[in-house]
């Protein structure tokens, strides 16, 4: 418990730092001179790129067995990329830098999952997720209102970014004090829950069609934030709170969804899917009052892909090919992310509509998969 809340400490002042920053990318991009198509290729060719290398980065982890050295490194390249922000004179460079945060992110994503996995199965898969994402989802929070707070007090864009360093250099201290701590979290780990009771392979792959859709539909804040821009439904300053809002969301949803799936099973991965699809409607087509709703319900979608989905990944594999199986499952999802984005962006330029009813459509189908599943006795 120790080591999975040291874990949570970290990335508790992580997405202080990114998701702050995140929270107003979409507006920034725009401000200087990028179109809607180009906030949704950029936030989705970030996510391409960055889940592509978790591929690489997962089977490196598990290859050399060094999680630490690949978590630092994804660490620094993740978090210091977002002070640079504060520099960009042009929406090229700033979507560089936009890109190298997420690479940072993928690069160091799989090995900590496994590393969390390993402490994970003391406290239950889906409880030590879910409590790790409700800290990290803390930092999530905490990280929008400062940035905020900036603009609401006239500060601009630039210097919104520059005081996220701060949360940045802590969170390295932290991960660099985890690793003297516990150098060997692997010692940790004890036999895990068998959630395959039959075909492994084709019910793997199975999750995994279920997973592309998922990242096909879910639209990227982003692109979110850029709409709440465009069509002024609330006002500048209001825009990273309900990215605050929906992180809070975030955190509670984890809390509650993981240990119900330890519980319950793959339904509750059902529910917070369905539950998560509405939102899209909701932020896209509604006013301030339905984006308020929609944004809560887009962050139980963001706490059930934290917590639900990621504990089943760790339950139907080795402890020796975790990082393997976390990279596969983001690549996957990442791919997916990155076409449903760019295409999500095009779209708006068109009809705002259509990227409503995509987004719904393309979310529920995954539903049927998840459910042929259940019916292969994978409840759990």
């Amino acid at each position: 418990m120790r080591f999975i809340i040291m874990l949570g400490v970290v990335s508790l002042f992580a997405d202080m730092t990114y998701e702050g920053a995140r929270s107003i990318t979409g507006p920034y991009l725009g401000v200087l001179g990028a179109s809607a198509a180009v906030v949704g290729i950029v936030s989705g060719f970030g996510e391409l790129v960055g889940y592509a290398i978790r591929l690489l980065s997962g089977w490196l982890g598990d290859r050399t067995q060094r999680y630490w050295a690949v978590t630092i490194t994804g660490y620094a390249l993740n978090l210091f990329a977002v002070p640079l922000l504060a520099f960009a004179w042009r929406w090229e460079v700033a979507a560089a830098l936009i890109i190298a945060e997420r690479m940072g992110r993928a690069i160091r994503s799989p090995a900590r999952d496994a590393m969390l996995s390993h402490a994970a199965s003391h406290t239950g898969l889906g409880w030590g997720f879910g409590l790790h994402e409700a800290m990290d989802q803390a930092g999530a929070i905490v990280g929008p209102l400062m940035v905020s707070a900036a603009l609401y007090l006239q500060y601009g864009y630039s210097d919104a970014f520059a005081i996220l360093v701060g949360p940045a250099t802590i969170s390295m201290v932290v991960v660099i004090s985890a690793r003297f701590l516990f150098p060997r979290p692997r010692d940790f780990d004890l036999k895990p829950p068998v959630l395959d009771t039959g075909g492994f392979k084709s019910a793997y792959w199975m999750y995994m069609v279920a997973i592309a859709l998922i990242g096909a539909g879910y639209a990227d804040f982003p692109l979110i934030a850029y709409h709440f821009g465009q069509s002024a439904v609330v006002s500048p300053p209001l825009i990273p709170m309900l990215y605050a809002l929906a992180m809070a969301s975030d955190a509670a949803a984890s809390l509650v969804l993981g240990p119900l799936f330890d519980r319950r099973g793959l339904v509750i991965l059902v529910f917070g899917l369905t539950v998560a699809a509405a939102a899209s409607p909701l932020v896209f087509l509604g006013d301030a009052k339905a984006a308020v709703v929609g944004m809560i319900l887009w962050g139980i979608g963001m706490g059930t892909q934290e917590s639900v989905m990621r504990a089943v990944v760790a339950g139907m594999t080795a402890p020796d090919r975790r990082a393997t199986a976390f990279g596969i499952f983001n690549a996957v999802f990442g791919v997916a992310w990155f076409m449903g984005s760019a295409a999500l962006g095009i779209l708006y330029d068109r009809s705002v509509l259509a990227v409503a009813l995509l987004s719904l459509m393309l979310q529920l189908l995954a539903v049927p998969f998840v459910l042929a599943m259940m019916r292969r006795g994978m409840a759990r």
